[in-house]
């Protein structure tokens, strides 16, 4: 059996959609473990609407993700766990194409999927491809990138609780550690298609990496390094996340994150503009968005040719 692990945090705006696409699955045999953590919005009476054998809803006080994740862990009764959020979306064969592929390859313990990104209203953006689909291709980035997306996994239990489970140390970086610990115990892979819908929404953990700034890249690279994030480390990203998780840091970022995806990805520099101004209004103290917007008056092949040049694409 599957279980289909999803934490979620007022998430009402988004939680039926994802729950219903986990329900609509071609493959039956899973449970979808819902574990409410203290929302204060209408998502804990959305998940007790459901009346489902196959949804288990654990209501539980605020203790934040990773805690919520270790806690799903234990609570998991399937042989093998998919990571979804609350506020994504499964393909109808998500599940089905997975344990397919992980019962066709004993050797592995886990494997994630290429993802359509969408915007917080649910606009499709772009199709996010890995790149790095065997195991082979997976290690010999010495994860210096995250390798997989973490709302596309599944995963072996047992393996993930050998590995020692979620740091709770490596706040917003907690995944990609785990894929270490895990490459030392079996095989990664991912399948090169679209699995799921991954929504940005300004209230998402997710957040540009360039927005974290030096000093939080500098730690996440160190840690990576190392495998491990010293208590000292930990204390300086709780301190960074405490200042910048705040409701006009998160807009500005989602916005200038929109931006980018819409100028890049679709060449709508009109889109790319409206999500800009949005970031310069949230949050006026930061060069990107300004940047980003001169750069949408540019010729669209002149765009194009900057954007190969910084992501080195030849």
């Amino acid at each position: 059996m599957i279980t289909v692990l999803m934490p979620a945090y007022n998430a009402a705006a988004y939680i039926k959609e994802a729950v219903d696409s986990v329900l609509s699955q071609s493959y039956k045999d899973f449970e979808l473990l819902i574990i409410n953590d203290g929302s204060t919005d209408e998502t804990p009476s959305i998940l007790d609407s459901y009346h489902d054998h196959r949804v288990r809803v654990v209501h539980q006080a605020n203790i934040k993700l990773i805690k919520t994740l270790n806690k799903g862990l234990v609570l998991a009764r399937g042989k093998w766990i998919a990571r979804f959020d609350a506020d994504d979306i499964c393909y109808p064969n998500r599940l089905e194409m997975q344990i397919k592929f992980l019962q066709e390859h004993p050797d592995h313990i886990l494997v994630g999927s290429d993802a359509d990104y969408l915007d917080e209203e649910g606009n499709y953006l772009f199709t996010f491809k890995n790149n790095l689909y065997s195991d082979d291709e997976i290690k010999a980035t010495e994860f210096r990138t995250c390798p997989v997306i973490h709302s596309s996994v599944m995963y072996l239990k047992d393996a993930v609780v050998k590995a020692g489970a979620y740091n709770e140390l490596a706040i917003s970086f907690e995944d990609h550690l785990l894929w270490l610990d895990l490459a030392r115990l079996g095989k990664l892979a991912n399948l090169p298609i679209p699995l799921i819908k991954v929504r940005f929404n300004p209230s998402s953990v997710t957040m540009d990496a360039k927005w974290r700034g030096r000093e939080f890249n500098d730690i996440k690279e160190r840690s990576i390094k190392k495998g491990f994030i010293t208590d000292e480390d930990a204390a300086r990203i709780k301190s960074i996340l405490l200042k910048q998780d705040v409701k006009k840091y998160q807009q500005a970022s989602y916005n200038s994150l929109i931006a980018k995806k819409y100028l890049w990805n679709q060449s709508d520099k009109t889109k790319a503009r409206r999500h800009l101004r949005k970031a310069i209004s949230a949050f006026p103290y930061k060069s990107e968005p300004y940047l980003l917007y001169l750069l949408s008056f540019l010729p669209e092949k002149v765009i194009k040719l900057l954007y190969k040049k910084v992501k080195n694409i030849k």
